[in-house]
């Protein structure tokens, strides 16, 4: 009975969060038709958010500079930094004054298979996420597209917004129900499990859409995503598990939506 209210409280405090976040517009629908409307809290600025990324970003490339591994192979960062500067322009369909950001790419030579872009436009690209699945530029194109759709659409800061506001919330319904840290803890799993997971995969469907007509846009084939996730699922072993319980959407999900999208935006003739 405790842990349904909890649950009951946690829930609450979810819609609390949401009636209180501001309305944000953070780009255009697009082709592909992005128009979800999006809720930041007055707590967490776009300011503040492009400010951390900074002092983050910073902090990474030195790391990996120390250790030898920051843009250590120079054919390969002229290539992504290439593809890069190809999709900035095209990503103002979107959202005009990111073509202002102080946009910078960096290679840091590693076996993982990955990629991100922080608020403002500072981006990584693992080495290993192109030599292990021997990506072609399309492909590039594609997961790079996708960072940027992230940073584009502020999902980090609305993933920030969401987080704060629930948990200030969820600890002030269990210290109300008096159910003291195993409450409080209990109350965050929930959130995680049927509100902050959901909509982290919501994040990776919007980011896929605009990522492909970002790539179209910059005169990459957009059905370049499809063979992307196909190489990373079979890289993965397709040991995707439970969608339920992911924050990304399974390989079947994804690849049957980027077929869709990428039909939709690809130039013919």
């Amino acid at each position: 009975m405790r842990g349904i209210r909890i649950a009951a409280a946690a829930l609450a405090a979810s819609a609390v969060l949401l009636s209180g976040c501001q309305s944000v517009k953070t780009t255009s629908p697009g082709a592909v038709g992005i128009e979800r409307t999006q809720r930041m809290s007055s707590m967490v600025s776009e300011a503040d958010m492009r400010q951390q990324a900074e002092l983050a970003y910073r902090e990474t490339l030195t790391k990996e500079r120390q250790k030898g591994a920051l843009n250590a192979d120079p054919a390969l960062t002229a290539r992504v930094r290439a593809i890069t500067n190809r999709l900035i322009p095209a990503s103002a369909a979107f959202r005009p004054e990111a073509a202002q950001w102080k946009w910078e790419v960096n290679v840091i030579r590693s076996d993982q298979v990955n990629a991100w872009c922080m608020p403002g436009g500072k981006i990584a690209v693992y080495s290993g996420l192109i030599t292990k699945l021997n990506l072609s530029d399309d492909e590039i194109a594609a997961v790079v597209g996708h960072e940027i759709a992230h940073a584009l659409r502020e999902h980090a800061r609305e993933r920030a917004s969401e987080q704060m506001g629930a948990q200030v919330l969820i600890s002030g319904a269990s210290i109300l129900l008096g159910t003291g840290q195993a409450g409080s803890d209990l109350g965050g799993v929930f959130y995680k499990a049927f509100f902050g997971l959901p909509n982290s995969r919501l994040h990776e469907t919007e980011a896929d859409r605009i990522g492909v007509e970002i790539a179209a846009r910059a005169g990459y084939d957009p059905r370049a995503a499809i063979t992307l996730w196909q190489k990373m699922a079979r890289a993965s072993g397709a040991s995707d598990g439970p969608e339920f319980l992911s924050t990304h959407p399974s390989a079947e999900t994804r690849l049957k939506d980027l077929e869709v999208y990428s039909a939709r935006v690809i130039r013919r003739g």
